[in-house]
């Protein structure tokens, strides 16, 4: 039995699972290690042209959902998942990090909200309680690739789904660092070799390296958390 559910509203319900349906994600949907569940917003639309939006209040250029169509969707996902965080993929929400993933993957799932257009009423962003989240700075046709990035990073992190707990605990962002450099055979390559310190099978020596790269990384790509991490 599933203990994680994600629940997508969207208007594009055949979008999923895409790459969802692949690889680790793929492997552990098929094993009901976690499960997908689709709504069509455009199902709960009332009038006979099953319209989902309308003119923006105020002028402006391009179309807005309509509060009435969307509220009745996540009101259904919301009765048939009680309890399920509610989140809407928005590029003005709060950035996704792996804090937030790590909290969305120990609970019991989410329900999120494809947007469309121009965005969804105001109205029902606030009367749902709507979590508004952006996976970037910048902006895409729909919420469904967001939502598909927002449950790949939670399905890795559930239980029998990766395998490798150590793995886990070392990747970027997890100890507020980017990730080391990696390398593998061929020892030498194009002229280039791997650094004489991991193959020294000094562990001690090889830890502190990696420490490191990973600070040095962090500080000259990510200053940010360079930061935050030397406030910490």
């Amino acid at each position: 039995m599933a203990h994680w559910q994600a629940t997508v509203l969207t208007l594009f319900p055949e979008m999923f699972p895409g790459p969802l349906g692949l690889s680790l994600s793929g492997r552990a949907l098929e094993e009901q290690l976690w499960r997908l569940s689709l709504l069509n917003i455009r199902d709960f639309a009332q009038d006979r042209h099953r319209s989902v939006d309308d003119t923006p209040a105020g002028g402006g250029a391009g179309m807005v959902m309509r509060a009435d169509v969307a509220a009745a969707a996540i009101d259904a996902a919301a009765g048939a998942f009680p309890g399920t965080p509610r989140i809407y993929l928005s590029p003005r929400g709060t950035p996704l990090t792996q804090e937030r993933v790590r909290g969305l993957a120990s609970g019991p799932g989410c329900i999120l909200f494809c947007g469309r257009f121009e965005g969804l009423d105001q109205r029902v962003i606030d009367a749902r309680g709507l979590e508004e989240i952006s996976i970037g700075d910048y902006v895409l046709s729909g919420g469904e690739l967001a939502a598909m990035v927002l449950i790949d990073a939670c399905v890795r992190l559930l239980p029998g789904v990766l395998g490798a707990e150590a793995s886990l605990a070392e990747e970027s962002f997890e100890n507020g660092l980017l990730e080391y450099p990696h390398y593998t055979r061929p020892r030498l390559w194009e002229g280039l070799e791997i650094p004489e310190v991991l193959l020294s099978g000094d562990h001690a020596r090889i830890a502190r390296w990696r420490q490191e790269q990973s600070e040095r990384l962090t500080a000259s790509r990510r200053p940010d958390l360079h930061l935050r991490k030397k406030q910490d």
